[in-house]
């Protein structure tokens, strides 16, 4: 212990300092938190900026998903629910707003509290906040919530529950979380955790719930009907609690929602052009300019409404799980990728309107750079040079074909680098040295017509390389399941990538999800430069930094060569009926998850 004369100077110093202004200013609840800077809007903000607060309310919506469902809980890793219920059917402490890159306002929580360091944040409950059965949303509801999520849900809730080292009541109405890792986005993802009642689930075993097991949460819509498989209605609670939040004027307009369920998207697409379906999301330009002249378009009864936005385009295409031999090799994956005539493909599926994604964060200021890598990007790659295709510093584009059918120069470039790797074409098949041919099965989900248009013109490439490639279509329950448990050689799939990219990215990339079922690192990489790049993403303070760093991780994904890229998607295009509407002023995400129909609203003429 000091002596007194140090303790006293050391008080007197710091009173002395606090007058100057400069000791930084304590910790205090504030009504919003941001990744990087300030909240965008102030305390007294009235509503989000893309919504209209004085929308009506009524009306519904109807929209189409393909496949089916066998499950009602989005939160765990049994069955397959709506991908819709994680977003309308349940509420956070806290909500984003989707015109900046990553911000949370209060929700459930009406402040935020936390350290400079972020190593803690604490919680207050608003006094209002209410389930739909009346019951006030409980410390006690919250903190149950973030333990079964971490304990017995889906794997992408678990890694966040590892890191919290306490979490504790601090009051009738607060709760704190203190972490055990330096990573600055753990205070905003804990705000952004699904909250619902732990007495609604007493006796029931979270992770093998039946269906007749419906959550009690406090969102503005609930599940009032449903038949598994084949259709489900939100309706909106008209006693909602929240409805007056500065977050929620203008959101939630619409008084039901219903989501029904079909075979494939062709089925759907004429369900919508004889209005079963009220709306429509359409992801082909060739398609939107030449197939939307259907009567309800010329009566003007639908409207064609496009979308634009500022996020990445994220990555589509056919992914190749290196976990089997034959993806194992980066020179064959290049070889796919030079043998996959995408000119000649786009040109077919979308008459060449949809430019080629170039990257994972192409299109948004995250996106690596074209050329040799430099300044920050540069020094951050440097240490794992020795480990790293040499593209990723040296810089990397895809393989562009000469526009033909034949693609003889890339055709040429595959069987090169096929050779090198130790394959070699003998009476017309590819094969290896000990004799076995290059096969591999391209699974596709059961109705995904165009990603089976796009794979029948690649298998036509491969034959020339003598390469035989086989479709595999199975039905949405077993396209789910194999997915989780890496069950497939080559299989179609989209990472919807952000402006805030954070610990979701091990969930993708991660070396954990090499052998743990349930990530999204589907093509199984295990790359210390990623993590590495991910680590420095979640606990610089800098801006800078954060961007240097997720573009040396995109440069470690791209010249990867995982995933065989298709067209962008960097424009929403949304057909509608003309009694639905949604404000002029847009969000920076554009038409991302649930914007449609969260801000939307129905008024006839």
């Amino acid at each position: 212990m000091g002596s007194v004369f140090f303790q006293l100077g050391r008080g007197f110093l710091a009173g002395f300092l606090l007058i100057l202004g400069v000791i930084p200013a304590i910790s205090a609840p504030q009504h919003g938190i941001a990744m990087y800077g300030e909240p965008a809007l102030p305390p007294d903000f009235v509503s989000l900026p893309y919504a209209n607060a004085d929308a009506p309310k009524g009306g519904r919506v109807v929209i189409g998903n393909t496949g089916g469902f066998d499950s009602l809980n989005p939160l765990v890793r049994k069955g397959t629910a709506p991908w819709q219920l994680r977003f309308l059917n349940y509420e956070s402490l806290m909500g984003r707003s989707w015109d900046e890159p990553f911000t949370l306002y209060g929700l459930i929580a009406e402040s935020v509290e936390t350290s400079d360091s972020r190593n803690w944040v604490e919680f207050t409950l608003r006094e209002q906040a209410r389930f739909a059965d009346g019951s006030p949303v409980t410390v006690e509801d919250v903190i149950w919530s973030y333990e079964v999520l971490g304990t017995k849900g889906h794997p992408r809730y678990r890694g966040f529950w590892e890191k919290i080292e306490t979490i504790e009541a601090t009051g009738p109405r607060t709760l704190r979380i203190t972490f055990n890792v330096a990573d600055r986005e753990l205070a905003l993802i804990a705000g952004l955790r699904p909250i619902f009642k732990k007495s609604g689930w007493e006796g029931v075993d979270f992770a093998n719930a039946g269906n007749d097991q419906l959550p009690v949460t406090s969102a503005p819509y609930q599940i009032a009907e449903h038949e598994i498989g084949r259709f489900m209605v939100l309706r909106r609670d008209p006693d909602y609690w929240g409805r007056d939040l500065p977050l929620r004027r203008g959101v939630a307009n619409l008084d039901e929602i219903r989501i029904e369920f079909f075979g494939d998207a062709t089925v759907k697409f004429e369900a919508f052009k004889a209005q079963v379906l009220t709306v429509f999301r359409e992801g082909n330009a060739e398609k939107w300019a030449r197939q939307y002249g259907f009567p309800a378009v010329t009566r003007g009864d639908v409207i064609k409404s496009e979308i634009p936005h500022q996020k990445p385009t994220g990555m589509t295409g056919f992914v190749m799980n290196t976990r089997r031999g034959q993806f194992a090799d980066i020179r064959v994956r290049d070889a796919l990728m030079h043998a996959f005539n995408f000119e000649a493909i786009n040109d077919t599926m979308t008459g060449g309107r949809q430019p080629r994604i170039a990257s994972y964060f192409s299109n948004s200021t995250l996106g690596m750079e074209t050329g040799p890598a430099t300044g920050r990007v540069a020094q951050l790659l440097a240490p794992f040079a020795d480990d790293l295709p040499r593209e990723a510093i040296d810089g990397y584009e895809f393989p562009k074909g000469d526009g033909s059918q034949r693609n003889r120069r890339n055709i040429r470039r595959a069987m090169a680098l096929l050779q090198d790797a130790g394959w070699d074409a003998v009476n017309g098949v590819m094969q290896n040295a000990n004799g076995v041919p290059l096969t591999f099965n391209i699974l596709l989900r059961q109705g995904s017509k165009e990603q089976q248009g796009i794979a029948s013109i690649f298998i036509k490439s491969l034959e020339r390389l003598g390469i035989t490639a086989t479709i595999e279509t199975v039905d949405n329950a077993q396209f789910v399941a194999r997915l989780k448990d890496y069950d497939f050689d080559m299989t179609w799939k989209r990472w919807d990538l952000s402006l805030s990219p954070g610990n979701e990215q091990r969930y993708y990339w991660g070396a954990q999800g090499v052998s743990t079922p349930g990530t999204r690192n589907y093509m199984g990489m295990d790359v210390p430069a990623a993590e590495a790049m991910i680590d420095h993403m979640l606990s610089t303070t800098s801006r800078e930094e954060f961007v240097a760093a997720v573009r040396a991780l995109d440069r470690i994904l791209t010249s990867g060569r995982y995933v065989i890229p298709i067209y962008q998607y960097s424009i929403g295009r949304i057909a509608h009926d003309k009694a639905l509407h949604f404000p002029d002023r847009l969000p920076i995400y554009g038409d991302r998850l649930v914007w449609m129909p969260e801000v939307w609203w129905f008024q006839e003429d």
